[in-house]
């Protein structure tokens, strides 16, 4: 799989290195409020505007996504307080004094673990 990755990278460095070859010729870039022009090669200013679009979707990606991580993160939270009442249940559980108890109110794995006579009686 690793050689697919290169074998693409490749494939796209070359085309961007031909592309940048062929479209040296500078362009004039005007700002509309602003009293300047900009003169800049034609391939950068094809490279600029792909790489701002590519940042301002990235950032629109990440804005969607942010009620998926609250989410995420609120379950997580909840798993661990749901973990914490586990294991505070199974240690009362472990306690001497939940042996003492009759068979019907014996948890389940106690009452497997009892040999066979203790339960009947």
């Amino acid at each position: 799989m690793r050689i697919v990755y290169r074998a693409v990278f490749l494939v796209v460095a070359i085309v961007l290195i031909l592309f940048a070859v062929s479209n040296r010729e500078t362009v004039s870039i005007a700002f509309w409020p602003l009293p300047f022009l900009a003169d800049v090669p034609l391939y950068l200013l094809c490279f600029l505007t792909l790489s701002i679009g590519a940042l301002i979707g990235l950032g629109a990606a990440s804005f969607g996504r942010r009620r998926d991580r609250r989410e995420l993160r609120a379950r997580r939270r909840q798993i661990e307080a749901l973990q914490r009442e586990l294991a505070a249940t199974q240690s009362q559980l472990k306690d001497p004094q939940v042996k003492d108890l009759p068979p019907d109110r014996m948890p389940v794995r106690q009452l497997r673990q009892m040999p066979e006579g203790a339960a009947a009686q």
